[in-house]
């Protein structure tokens, strides 16, 4: 792409000479992993039945994968389930809320969404513990006989919780973690959650509209002994007739799933695997949260929306530009005609301000040859 001549003429900095050669930052669906090609995936399954013994392998194979990538223990269950994490977050609240008080912590949209569910259409006078954009509410002070939900990692406002150690071991109630910009780039510490939820098309840069839900032995417990006094959809049914439906966890899912989606995740884990596995995806995502921050600190007109360091998130990696409300989204807009970086605007419902995605996906060499390119549109819309 070329710039007009009266921009560049008029642009108080030259153009950087390189460019990203992957200019997906997207922080959902987020970039494909490097030298993905459509032709590189298993066509075998398409067009078959994912009940035949062929689908049901695949899916029982993207289970196993997945459990052995991540590290879940052995005596967790983890299911196939519809509608992308949301879906599966859904299905672990209906299905599992109610049987005590709910603490629900909100710092960012997706955990506002989780506080009106169980707040509005749950109807469960939850505890709310809130923060603004940018902190975290007191850990300190949740409740644990509650149940207690909340996101590991505030995609829309880059603010994760900095580790476990808040969660007691002998809590009496539930943990349901929303993971899905954390899983595969955060540590997650299984004993210390009950559900947990993500969906493919984040860390690991895979198709969308499928969720994985992961279950403790405890939230296994609590769906044989507690009953909804609410109905249950039927795409969110764990149980029947008082017993585990045992077959979502072995790849017989609640409903029809896409094969070619199931074919990309396999390959998406087998690049995992070959690369060094969880270690190693975790050091990507923290090169290329380093070499984005590196960057927002050399700047003087540049801060991460995540005061406190110890909770940055190393994916979605939020942070504002001093200049007007509408500076972020012109700056994301330039750089998108440029064919530079797709979708960094902030989320809608965030202060003004970039979302730049750094996840195990994204090579370090794009990240830092993307920021000359910030500052040339900042430079270039200020002046």
């Amino acid at each position: 792409m070329t710039t007009s001549p009266a921009v560049a003429a008029a642009h108080p900095l030259p153009r950087p000479a390189v460019r990203p050669a992957n200019p997906c930052f997207s922080s959902g669906p987020c970039a494909k992993r490097p030298g993905w090609r459509p032709d590189a995936l298993s066509t075998e399954a398409l067009g078959r039945s994912h009940r035949s013994s062929l689908g049901k392998a695949r899916l029982q194979e993207a289970i196993e994968r997945t459990r052995a990538l991540l590290g879940v223990p052995a005596d967790y269950r983890i299911g196939i389930v519809p509608a992308s994490d949301t879906g599966a977050f859904e299905m672990a609240m209906w299905s599992l809320l109610g049987a005590r008080p709910v603490t629900a912590l909100a710092w960012e949209s997706f955990g506002e969404g989780w506080v009106t569910d169980v707040e509005k259409q749950l109807k469960l006078g939850p505890t709310v513990l809130r923060a603004p954009y940018g902190d975290l509410p007191d850990l300190g002070t949740v409740d644990f006989d509650h149940d207690v939900v909340f996101t590991w990692n505030g995609t829309t406002s880059g603010v994760r919780v900095p580790h476990g150690d808040w969660i007691p071991d002998d809590r009496r109630g539930l943990t349901l973690c929303d993971a899905t910009s954390a899983a595969f780039a955060q540590p997650l510490p299984f004993a210390k959650l009950d559900v947990v939820t993500f969906s493919w098309q984040k860390v690991l840069g895979g198709e969308a509209a499928h969720g994985v839900l992961i279950l403790s032995p405890r939230a296994v417990e609590r769906l044989l002994s507690y009953r909804p006094p609410w109905p249950l959809p039927k795409i969110f049914r764990l149980t029947k007739n008082g017993q585990l439906i045992e077959g979502i966890f072995a790849g017989e899912t609640i409903n029809t799933p896409s094969m070619l989606c199931v074919e990309d995740w396999l390959d998406a884990l087998a690049w995992a695997e070959s690369i060094g596995g969880l270690p190693a995806l975790h050091a990507r995502a923290d090169a290329n949260f380093a070499a984005l921050q590196r960057w927002i600190d050399s700047v003087p007109w540049a801060a991460n929306l995540a005061k406190d360091p110890a909770t940055r998130s190393n994916t979605s990696v939020c942070f504002t530009v001093d200049g007007p409300p509408e500076l972020p989204k012109t700056i994301a807009r330039l750089l998108e005609a440029e064919g530079v970086a797709f979708d960094i605007a902030g989320y809608r419902d965030a202060p003004p301000s970039l979302r730049v995605w750094c996840g195990a996906t994204v090579e370090t060499a794009d990240i830092e040859a993307l920021t000359p390119w910030l500052e040339w549109a900042r430079a270039h819309l200020v002046s």
